[in-house]
This record gives structure tokens, sequence and C-alpha cells, in this order.
């Protein structure tokens, strides 16, 4: 069976093509998932942030409620001193308003303290706000580049379909069946180039009286190892191709 090498090359070249833009493409929704996660992420820190502070807002809110509280009480015990009848119940209210006191001091203390520590937070805020706009930006970026790839993938796709489409009916359909169900064993690498006497891709040497058929005539000449159509170099130095670590390097 003579065999159209050119054409079957060519077609071999565009499936090459197709597939790894086939991979491409289905590399980038994870991509575009994993960049809206981190976007998601330094929302997360900067809303964590904003969070914190409300929650020392509210704190320092309770402490001065409590501060109200307890000097109102204290005023409240110093009327009652003018009132009450008796030693024991005068050093009672004494001791009741030194305890409010102490208190009351504890209280400004932690609310001090609080608000000291909103000043740390605001800046932690600040940080994380600016952590953010440069995170979206930078991110937001490499997702517009990487719809670019995309859409350039795509239209690059059909034009090697396009060309695929035109270029099967110029292949005798025996020779196209032959080079799927090839194909589809090997990977979709269905023809391998002989270089150095050996099949390119299984590096299997070949046996003379074959690389003499292979040079003298356009037969089908499958290699004995790996099965696929051999084709000498020279009918297609641009075809590509892909070693196999899996199959046997000849000894």
């Amino acid at each position: 069976m003579e065999i159209d090498f050119e054409k079957l090359i060519k077609l071999q070249q565009l499936d090459m093509e197709i597939r790894q833009l086939s991979l491409f493409l289905e590399s980038i929704p994870p991509q575009i998932e994993n960049i809206d996660r981190k976007i998601a992420d330094s929302t997360l820190i900067a809303a964590a942030a904003r969070e914190k502070m409300a929650g020392s807002q509210k704190k320092r809110r309770e402490l001065e409620a409590e501060v109200k509280d307890f000097k109102a009480q204290i005023g409240k015990f110093k009327r009652q001193l003018n009132e009450v009848k008796t030693n024991k119940e005068y050093t009672a209210l004494l001791r009741e308003i030194e305890e409010s006191e102490r208190r009351v001091d504890r209280l400004e203390e932690a609310f001090i303290s609080e608000m000291l520590l909103e000043d740390d937070i605001q800046r932690d805020i600040q940080e994380a706000n600016r952590e953010l706009a440069e995170t979206q930006e930078v991110l937001s970026k490499e997702k517009e580049a990487i719809f670019r790839k995309k859409k350039e993938a795509e239209e690059r796709m059909q034009e090697l379909i396009r060309s695929k489409t035109a270029l099967l009916p110029e292949i005798p359909p025996h020779q196209v069946d032959l080079y799927v169900s090839i194909s589809r064993k090997k990977n979709g690498i269905a023809l391998s180039p002989v270089r150095d006497d050996f099949c390119d891709l299984c590096h299997v040497r070949i046996r003379p009286q074959v690389l003499n058929e292979l040079l003298s005539s356009r037969n089908l000449i499958l290699c004995e190892n790996c099965g696929r159509i051999l084709f000498w170099r020279e009918q297609a130095e641009e075809s590509p191709a892909e070693p196999e670590t899996t199959e046997a390097k000849a000894k």
C-alpha cells in the first residue's frame, strides 16, 4: 500500500497542535478559579481587619457604658453618705465607693488600651486595603491575559479544524482509518520519522532491509516495535516527534 506521507504528516501536525491547544484550554478554568480564590482570600484579610476594628469599637462602647454606670453608682453612694445614721453604714458606703472607684479606674485603663489598639488596627486596615488593591490589580491583569490567550487559542483551534477538514478528503479513506487507529493506540502519534537508522519515537533500530524498502518506496511500513507508520526524515523534516520514555530503547 503506497502512503501519501506528506498529507498524513500534515494531518498529524494539525492533530498535535489541536491536542496541545485543547490541553491549554482545559487548563484555563482552574487557572481562573485559582486567581478568583486569591482575590477572595485578599478580600477576606481586609474584611477581617475591619471586623477586628468593629469588635474593638463595640468593646470600647461597652466599657464606656460600664464606667458611666459605676460613676452613677458612686454618685448615688455619696449622696447616701449624708443620709446614714450609723458609723457602720457610713463605713460600708465608703468601702462601696472605694471599690466602685477602683473598678472605674480599671475600666478606664481598659478603655484607653482599646483606643490604642484601635490605632494599630487602623494601620492594619490601611495596609490590608493597600495590599488588596495591589493584589486585585495584579490578579486582574493576569486574568485578562489568560482570557486573551484563551481567545487566541480558540481562534487558532478553529483555523486548525478548518485546515483538517479541508485536508481529510485529500487522503484516501483507508489511510485515514489506519492513521486514526494507530493514533488512538499511540497517544495521538501515528507516524514516526526514522533518524540514524532508529525509529525516532521508540528508539528501536530499523533492520537494514526495512530501511532499504523505506528509502526505495512509498509503501506502508510499520515499526516492528511500536507499530507506528515509519517515514524517512527527509520526507518531512518539519514533522515533530515526541519521544516515548516507556518504550524500550534497542540495545
